[in-house]
């Protein structure tokens, strides 16, 4: 949200810090959603998140250099996102899936503007609150489409068009969890001190109780954990879901935090 693919001083460095501590230096390809860069921030906000799916699958799938599988990497947003590639789009296979506070199950709060985007940011408040479930606003705010009301289940349930569906919320799809399970590892990085994503538990799929935002369920006691719907059971009495902490705020990480966690995930 409020980035871009090729951003010199953010993904453009995550790209440097890659090239420079593999050897030899890999094939990486920076998903850029749009013609140019300022399609790409633009769609960060407003753009269909399934149509994102879709349009990034198809850079996926086309691209050569990925045909015998890919390891990922998803910031913020991206880290759902990513997700969602996974359980939508399994061929060329996903091998290990990074989620860098990803908001695995949504957020309930706005609470500050990333860069300079702070007309944009507060335009995004009143749509949110005008109605977050109201269609237009599904299909037109990419943030209303994980926003996640614990006082508005059912509402949230039945007319969420991303996040519900691919928690397997409405109905379930074995599609997704078949593929889900294809991966490698799941690996969470949470942001201890993050003052993006409320709340901060989501990035290992945590949230809040139901009409209750004192209290947080944690993801082996959520439903989707017990009742394995998207495999994350399985893949965590196996081991291949790895739970990161970064003691710092959202995406605030030095290169040598990334070099250490997240690094070796590269290397398999």
């Amino acid at each position: 949200m409020g980035d871009s693919c090729c951003n010199p001083l953010s993904m453009g460095s995550i790209v440097k810090l890659i090239e420079n501590n593999i050897t030899p230096s890999p094939y990486i390809l920076s998903l850029r959603i749009g013609d140019n860069i300022a399609d790409d921030t633009s769609n960060g906000f407003f753009m269909n998140v399934n149509h994102q799916i879709d349009y990034a699958c198809n850079l996926i799938t086309t691209n050569k250099n990925l045909s015998e599988g890919y390891h990922s990497i998803g910031f913020s947003q991206g880290g759902q996102f990513l997700r969602a590639i996974a359980q939508r789009c399994p061929n060329p296979p996903m091998l290990n899936l990074i989620s860098v506070g990803g908001q695995h199950q949504g957020v309930f709060g706005f609470p500050r503007c990333p860069g300079d985007n702070i007309t944009v940011c507060n335009y995004i408040r009143d749509l949110l609150r005008f109605g977050a479930y109201e269609t237009f606003v599904q299909n037109h705010l990419v943030q209303a489409e994980y926003w996640h009301d614990p006082h508005q289940i059912e509402e949230y349930r039945k007319m969420s068009i991303f996040l519900a569906d691919i928690n397997q919320e409405r109905t379930f799809n074995e599609i997704y969890k078949t593929n889900l399970l294809k991966i490698r590892n799941m690996i969470l990085v949470k942001f201890l001190k993050d003052t993006m994503v409320e709340p901060r538990e989501s990035e290992w799929f945590g949230f809040y109780k139901e009409n209750d935002t004192s209290t947080i369920i944690d993801l082996r006691d959520s439903d989707l954990y017990k009742n394995d719907l998207l495999g994350l059971k399985q893949m965590d009495e196996q081991q291949r879901l790895k739970f990161i902490e970064s003691n710092t705020d959202h995406l605030q990480f030095t290169d040598a935090w990334f070099i250490d966690n997240i690094i070796p995930y590269l290397k398999e």
